[in-house]
């Protein structure tokens, strides 16, 4: 069994629920995991726990490996298992078994010394051996085993040879199995061995061939050589004793023996308690698995010695010294007692300080310094740090400000979907929209107005809908089998007043040729309701799409008008009461899907976006971004290569022009320097030289200046032309480096087309997620113009596994710390959802993190990476909803787009319109 931790994995047992279902609702679809043969009654609880086992925490316990997930330390343990029994002799197999049952010793290591020691000279009938006869080795198999009885009759062991004469002496009958009292690992080595002496045995072996060795020593290569041309010893029977006998160390040593031990015998957690052979392995050899009354008293008294034992020396080394029961005199009872008020004292005094050493030690241990970064829910903020400054509470994220978030789920749906959109949005040809607008079309409900990213959306998703395989009338056979009472959650007769007998039979005639109805861009995708119903009856069914028959009888029947007629269409741009619990009359998808309320719609584009990703498209556009992000990387490591070559050549031109800028020396460059020669001295001999020195001075003040003229000019030019060119280096990095900022973001938009990840978790493992730039999506627009997509930063809690990791730490307080640090307002559930739609708040977020954290430190660097534009496309959002926003009085006193001060076509949603739609869509 895989080890978790040094801890043996436990399989989970189905809960008591599930079993009692078993039995009343036997139909009852489950999640079944065939690896391990769990089951579970949710896909959440199936989920975590094969996460639990993807994970590289697991250690094979026959090898030792670890870093393994749980289905290869599985794997591992069976092959490396198979192996061992494969190789370890199978005739010793029984015999070692016996003798571990039952055996009490503390450690498996000592345990294998004894059942070495007891069983390298002891063999049993049809073993495979080596045995040395004349310096030569050959493979054997055991035939006959004699016990010490037979050592001196010698014609009782010949009487087993295949040619030996009947009428001498009969042949030895089978008896009891050889070697039962040496291999009694409960008695001493010396008394087995007297009783049973190995080296007593004799055995006769059938030569089976010669061994393969590799030495190169003459006499046994001429040995060997001789024993094959003789063939007399192959295939002969040979009489030895165990000193001529061993086993090949493949199939018996001690790392061999302990790993099969290992492997077959188990025992349990309590004091003293003996080795057992497995159920499984005990009933295949013949083991006895049950304790013998003899043997069960004997490890009970063991049991009871040893706790006996650690009671004494607890009470030894605790309990004051017991009064003496002699008799004693007066003084000697005086003395007695004085000695023992002073060992009491003593005692007392030893018991308070080893206390408070260990209090001492514990809180020690409590402020030991943790190396940072440190698991996160182990930093804690110190009284320092709160006095300087430091945040202790984060900011309470929104739940009111998330679209269609009163209902549980449903907000999550809409932002998938909306996600699925944008990040697949080439694959779709759809347009890039903000999730604002998204939100608004949802609550679209102006019947005279169509609104263009609805239809576009629809259809888009609808012709993607025709690659998938489908099942025709799907829908309609979900719904008879519900009538018949075949599907669990058997509903009521009627759903809004209308039977499933009236639903099917409307549902006939609408929808049936969805998948080659041409919507057309050009048409405004007209039909494309008729068509969503069709789909929906093709790929749709009560399980994959549990609100299916309510959509479809919202789809198809509308109320009568003369009974509620506030239900009757009107052009308004506001959402429309709620429909009558009584639909009577036959309607059409077309004139329906306007009073579809906001869940419904986003129930029906989630489930098409789910079937969507199986589609060819998707998969196609998916690995033509796995080749791009291929690309990228190369690219990257160009760059960067480029970036590192360009500073290195600015490094030496910096070095250069540093030189070169030190000032020159002054002397004579800007002065006329007198160069004197021998005729100078003309003086001593009071003979003129005057023209010879005016000459001489004439010549050094053309020559000598000029050239130092002429080198400052050239320095000058190459400290111009070296500056010229760092300064073109550098404006060459600065493009690099715009490059690689350019990467960065196709990168993200690239990598979370396959998978979109969150920016990373804080303390509490709350998920944190930025959905800008992500797939068709861009941060950064023609002319660096600001794009965002939802324009928020937004907050997941923790996942069904984490909050585990989170109760797990009861003695650590952690539900109070969340209190103080999140507040009862600010924490979040697995499923609950939240968001930050302003600067300040963000900002308080940011300076909450606490970067001596691992999962913060890395969340913080991530939101630096990216702080500009998270900070920028908050910023352009909040200007858009502000030019945008009207009063809610003016909205609701207009009830169509002619009124006066209100055109709802001016609405950033309705003015959206699809760039990449194609001409044949």
């Amino acid at each position: 069994m895989p080890t978790c931790r040094r801890k043996r994995v436990v399989l989970t047992e189905p809960s008591d629920a599930l079993l009692e279902l078993a039995k009343t609702n036997p139909d009852k679809d489950v999640f079944y995991l065939h690896q391990t043969g769990e089951i579970f009654d949710n896909y959440e609880a199936y989920a975590a726990r094969m996460s639990f086992y993807r994970q590289k925490q697991f250690q094979c316990e026959v090898t030792g490996k670890s870093g393994l997930d749980y289905f290869q330390a599985i794997h591992s343990e069976r092959q490396e298992a198979g192996t061992l029994h494969a190789r370890f002799s199978e005739p010793l197999k029984p015999a070692v078994l016996k003798a571990v049952q039952w055996q009490v010793m503390g450690r498996l290591d000592h345990l294998v010394e004894a059942v070495y020691e007891r069983f390298k000279d002891r063999y049993f009938k049809d073993e495979r051996v080596l045995v040395d006869l004349g310096g030569t080795k050959y493979y054997a198999r055991v035939d006959k085993v004699f016990p010490p009885k037979y050592s001196n009759d010698t014609s009782a062991r010949d009487a087993h040879k295949p040619n030996a004469a009947s009428s001498s002496v009969s042949p030895i009958e089978d008896e009891d199995p050889p070697h039962v009292l040496g291999g009694d690992l409960k008695e001493p080595v010396k008394e087995a061995n007297a009783r049973d002496d190995p080296k007593l045995y004799y055995y006769w072996v059938h030569i089976l061939e010669l061994e393969k060795e590799k030495s190169h020593d003459k006499q046994k290569a001429t040995a060997a050589k001789n024993a094959e041309k003789d063939g007399k010893m192959i295939d002969s029977l040979r009489e030895v004793q165990c000193d001529m006998m061993s086993r090949d160390r493949l199939s018996f040593s001690k790392s061999i023996l302990r790993r099969f031990i290992r492997d077959c015998v188990d025992r349990d957690a309590a004091v003293a308690s003996p080795w057992t052979v497995k159920p499984a392995i005990a009933k295949r050899y013949g083991v006895d698995s049950d304790m013998p009354q003899g043997t069960r008293k004997g490890v009970e008294t063991l049991k009871k010695g040893e706790i006996d034992k650690r009671k004494k020396v607890w009470e030894d080394k605790e309990q004051p010294p017991t009064k003496r029961q002699k008799k004693m005199t007066a003084a000697q009872e005086e003395r007695a007692e004085k000695r023992e008020r002073e060992a009491t004292e003593k005692a007392e005094k030893q018991k308070i300080a080893k206390e408070e050493a260990e209090r001492l030690a514990a809180e020690k241990k409590k402020r030991k310094p943790l190396r940072y970064p440190a698991e996160d829910l182990d930093v804690q903020l110190g009284e320092k740090e709160k006095m300087a400054g430091a945040k202790v509470k984060r900011p309470v994220p929104s739940r009111v400000a998330l679209p269609f978030n009163d209902t549980p789920g449903t907000f999550e749906a809409f932002l998938m979907t909306w996600n699925f959109l944008v990040v697949f949005g080439q694959a779709l040809h759809i347009s890039p929209f903000t999730l604002d607008e998204f939100e608004h079309a949802i609550r679209h409900t102006a019947t005279d107005t169509p609104c263009v990213l609805l239809s576009e959306v629809h259809a888009s998703l609808i012709y993607n809908m025709r690659t998938v395989t489908f099942q025709r009338h799907s829908a309609l056979v979900s719904l008879l089998r519900l009538r018949d009472g075949m599907l669990e959650g058997h509903e009521d007769d009627r759903v809004y007043g209308v039977s499933i007998d009236e639903l099917t039979a409307a549902m006939a005639e609408v929808g049936n040729n969805w998948e080659r109805v041409p919507l057309r861009h050009s048409d405004g995708r007209e039909g494309w309701e008729d068509a969503l119903f069709g789909c929906l009856k093709d790929h749709a069914t009560l399980t994959n799409f549990p609100t299916l028959r309510q959509v479809l009888t919202k789809l198809l029947f509308a109320p009568d008008p003369h009974v509620d007629p506030c239900s009757s269409s009107s052009s308004s741009r506001v959402s429309t009461p709620p429909l009558s619990p009584a639909l009577t009359l036959v309607s059409n998808p077309a004139e329906r899907y306007a009073y579809l309320p906001p869940a419904d719609r986003i129930a029906i584009l989630s489930f098409m976006s789910n079937l969507a990703i199986s589609s060819k498209a998707i998969h196609g556009h998916m690995e033509y971004c796995e080749e791009q992000l291929t690309a990228l990387r190369k690219e990257k490591i160009e760059v960067n290569r480029l970036k590192k070559q360009y500073a290195e050549e600015m490094n030496v031109l910096r070095s250069e022009i540093k030189e070169d800028s030190l000032p020159l020396p002054t002397n004579g460059v800007d002065q006329d320097v007198t160069m004197l020669d021998a005729s100078d001295v003309s003086d001593v001999s009071g003979v003129e030289t005057a023209p010879k020195k005016g000459k001489k001075e004439v010549r050094s003040r053309t020559t000598g200046p000029g050239k130092q003229r002429e080198a400052a000019r050239a320095k000058q030019a190459s400290i111009k032309q070296a500056t010229a060119e760092h300064r073109r280096l550098d404006e060459e990095v600065n493009k690099l480096e715009r490059r690689l900022e350019g990467i960065e973001r196709e990168f993200r938009k690239l990598l979370c087309t396959i998978r979109v990840k969150p920016l990373g978790k804080d303390r509490f493992h709350n998920r944190i997620w930025w959905f800008d730039g992500m797939g068709s999506g861009s941060l950064v627009g023609s002319g660096g113009i600001t794009q965002y997509g939802a324009g928020r930063l937004f907050i997941q809690g923790p996942s069904e596994l984490d909050m585990d990791l989170l109760v797990a730490r009861t003695d650590e307080g952690i539900e109070e710390r969340r209190k103080e640090e999140e507040g009862l307002e600010g924490m979040l559930g697995p499923g609950d959802w939240a968001v930050y739609s302003d600067q300040e708040e963000l900002d308080e977020f940011v300076a909450w993190l606490n970067p001596k954290g691992h999962r913060e430190v890395a969340l913080k660097s991530v939101l630096t990476k990216w702080w500009p534009h998270i900070t920028s496309g908050l910023r352009r959002r909040i200007a858009d909803v502000n030019v945008n926003a009207r009063l809610p009085e003016a909205r609701r006193s207009t009830r169509t787009k002619s009124a006066t001060g209100y055109d709802i076509t001016r609405e950033p949603y309705m003015m959206w319109t699809n760039r990449k739609a194609t001409t044949a869509a």
